[in-house]
C-alpha cells in the first residue's frame, strides 16, 4: 500500500488547474506543509466548504481504534488507504460529498519487496501534480483524511501487485469532489500515463 508521497506546493501554484481549484498564490500556501508525506504527518488536500474549493492542510491516516490482544485494552492505527469501499468504516463518509477531497501529489512510493525501506516511485508523464481521490474526516487530533486504493496497473503491478493509489484523471475531479459513486473512480490510472522515477 502507498505509505509515502511527495507534494511540492510552489508546483502546484503554478498550474492553472490547480489556480481553479483553489485559487492559490504562493503565498497563500500554509507554513506548515511538508513536501515529504508520511503518515501521520500534514499535508494539503482541497475540498468543497460552504459552496467554494479551497485548501485545507491535514494529517494523514484515519484514527481506528480496534480491541487489543489483552482484554480491556485497545489500540488506534491511522488507515492511509481505503480499499475496501463497502466497509460500514468507509461508506458512510463515501456517500457524504463534504467529506470527499483531492489530494495533490508531484510523485508517490510503492516498497520495493524484501528490501527493508527502499522504495519505487511514481510520477505521472504529462502532469507535474496529479490528485489522489480523497475523503476526510474530523477527529479528537483534528481534521484528517485518506485515499482510495484498487487494484495496480500494468506499470505498478510487477513491483508492487497488492494495489497503487486511486489517481483521478483531470477531468473527473469535479465529479469525485461532487460525490459521484465511489466504485466509479476505483481503476487503475493509464499506466502509459506514469512513468518510474
Amino acid at each position: 500500500m502507498c505509505n509515502h508521497f511527495a507534494n511540492i506546493p510552489e508546483q502546484m501554484a503554478k498550474l492553472q488547474t490547480w489556480r481553479e481549484y483553489v485559487g492559490w498564490s504562493l503565498d497563500t500556501i500554509p507554513d506548515n506543509v511538508t513536501t515529504d508525506v508520511w503518515p501521520k504527518r500534514s499535508a494539503l488536500i482541497a475540498r468543497h466548504e460552504q459552496g467554494q474549493t479551497g485548501v485545507d492542510v491535514m494529517s494523514w491516516g484515519v484514527p481506528l481504534t480496534l480491541p487489543g490482544k489483552r482484554p480491556g485494552t485497545t489500540i488506534t492505527r491511522h488507515v492511509t488507504n481505503v480499499r475496501n469501499l463497502a466497509s460500514p468504516f468507509w461508506r458512510s463518509i463515501l456517500a457524504k460529498p463534504a467529506q470527499r477531497c483531492l489530494v495533490p501529489f508531484t510523485s508517490f512510493a510503492e516498497p520495493k519487496a524484501g528490501a527493508g525501506r527502499e522504495e519505487h516511485w511514481f510520477t505521472l508523464k504529462e502532469q507535474p501534480v496529479g490528485a489522489f481521490a480523497g475523503i476526510w474526516r474530523a477527529s479528537e487530533a483534528g481534521n484528517v483524511f485518506a485515499f482510495l486504493t484498487c487494484e495496480p496497473n500494468p506499470l505498478v503491478a510487477p513491483l508492487h501487485p497488492k494495489a497503487m493509489p486511486v489517481i483521478l484523471l483531470e477531468h473527473d475531479y469535479a465529479a469525485w469532489l461532487a460525490g459521484a459513486d465511489a466504485e466509479k473512480f476505483a481503476r487503475p490510472y493509464p499506466s502509459q500515463l506514469m512513468a518510474m522515477m
